[in-house]
């Protein structure tokens, strides 16, 4: 097989969790495990770091790989899922898998999965691990897919776990409360092993709390070791001041990846970065600057508030659950204010700046939670991303409208999008989110 002939099959064969939804989640580790084992314990031959969260874990894990290769260390990276190609689910300092591995793995371990018969995710993880052994990096960033007790990747042994926050997501297989979904994410707490907390709830604080003390893990609190203010933001960075508040230390730090929810990100990176220095990790000043500043270069990471183009502003950003939107909303005002100051003496008005939302969702999030967050003032293109996963762009637009949400259905996002141009003055604004899959399917010009 060829490599997109490896991908259809891997496709077509396996249970894929983004396609389908909860049938392709596996309850317990006996399949990566038995794959591991059968693979020889590649996830046993390099030092790795643990990363999981409702939202934020991919920025993060992004972040802190850039990084760690910044500094001269020979970085995987393992996220899910995929925008374009499979391979940027793994990487090394960077660069995707090679497609002549991917065949050759699937081709290897063909016999063995349809005998252990593995969903998607659980082989994935198994790639991945055995492409960071046979390459040897120094440390490799693995982000959970789903949760954190039960993931696949849970059978790492971490020199440190990170979680990133918690929120509502994946109810129906996580959990309905907050502490139950903290609970969850709180399996990758190891014995011994260091873990950060990025942001917490009230009820989930003595969650993380429990388990940690548990398990004998210390634990750090990015929001208690770090503040930010001074945030200044434009369509390609965002600065801020970032105050160490053990040390009253106050440092600048320019940002490729501008979204303002970043700034929650980037405390739980510099609080994990610093006990990786503890643990005799090499970071300079410098090296931490640069990275932070071209994570989007060194790491090929994007749909974070991207802005692909302007006169009209376009963004694509892959938020998609409760929490992911109201970042998206204060990111709108944030930018609203921003205009005001901008345009005080002028004719134009910030009032006359419309909002555009291209929105597509899939059929098992919260998708009612998600409408009632949007302003009624927008105008809406309804679409879908090309899954099983994916609501109908005409049943979104039916439920949009008890929200009083007014706008037309799209057959795909590419034409709503050009509907949206179309209607657009220069100086507005179109928002391309509510799946990562949809924005996956976005044809930048």
């Amino acid at each position: 097989m060829n490599y997109q002939e490896t991908i259809d099959y891997l496709y077509l064969h396996l249970p894929m969790f983004s396609r389908i939804g909860a049938a392709a989640y596996k309850k317990d580790l006996h399949n990566t495990i038995e794959l591991c084992t059968a693979l020889g314990n590649p996830q046993n031959n390099f030092k790795s770091i643990h990363i999981a969260g409702t939202n934020g874990k991919g920025s993060t894990s992004h972040m802190l790989a850039a990084i760690l290769q910044q500094a001269g260390y020979k970085t995987g990276l393992y996220t899910s899922p995929h925008l374009k190609d499979f391979r940027e689910r793994i990487k090394i300092n960077g660069q995707w898998i090679d497609q002549n591995f991917v065949i050759e793995f699937v081709a290897r371990t063909k016999a063995l999965s349809e005998n252990i018969q593995p969903s998607f995710f659980e082989l994935t993880v198994a790639m991945a691990f055995e492409y960071f052994s046979m390459h040897e990096v120094d440390v490799a960033i693995i982000e959970t897919g789903l949760g954190g007790r039960l993931d696949s990747t849970n059978i790492i042994t971490p020199i440190l776990s990170v979680i990133t926050n918690i929120g509502y997501d994946h109810m129906n297989l996580l959990g309905n409360t907050l502490p139950e979904i903290a609970a969850e994410k709180a399996g990758i707490i190891k014995p011994g092993i260091p873990v950060v907390i990025g942001e917490y709830l009230t009820e989930t604080k003595q969650v993380f709390m429990d388990k940690a003390n548990l398990v004998g893990a210390p634990i750090y609190f990015a929001t208690e070791a770090y503040s930010v203010n001074d945030i200044i933001y434009s369509t390609k960075a965002l600065q801020c001041n970032v105050t160490n508040t053990p040390n009253n230390i106050i440092e600048n730090f320019t940002l490729d990846l501008n979204g303002l929810y970043q700034i929650k990100n980037l405390c739980t990176v510099l609080n994990a970065e610093s006990i990786l220095k503890q643990k005799g990790f090499t970071i300079t000043n410098e090296n931490e600057k640069f990275a932070l500043a071209n994570t989007k270069k060194l790491t090929g990471l994007y749909g974070r508030w991207d802005v692909i183009a302007e006169n009209p502003t376009i963004v694509l950003d892959v938020a998609h659950n409760e929490d992911g939107i109201k970042q998206v909303m204060k990111q709108v005002s944030k930018e609203a204010e921003g205009r005001r100051e901008q345009i005080e003496d002028r004719i134009q008005k910030i009032e006359d700046r419309k909002i555009h939302f291209v929105i597509g969702m899939v059929m098992d999030k919260e998708v009612s939670k998600v409408l009632s967050l949007l302003p009624k003032d927008a105008q809406y293109y309804f679409t879908n991303a090309h899954i099983p996963r994916a609501m109908d762009a005409a049943q979104l637009k039916e439920k949009a409208a008890l929200y009083n949400l007014q706008g037309n259905h799209f057959e795909n996002v590419n034409a709503a999008i050009a509907a949206a141009k179309s209607n657009a003055a220069a100086t507005d604004l179109i928002i391309v989110c509510g799946s990562v899959f949809l924005v996956g399917e976005v044809e930048i010009q």
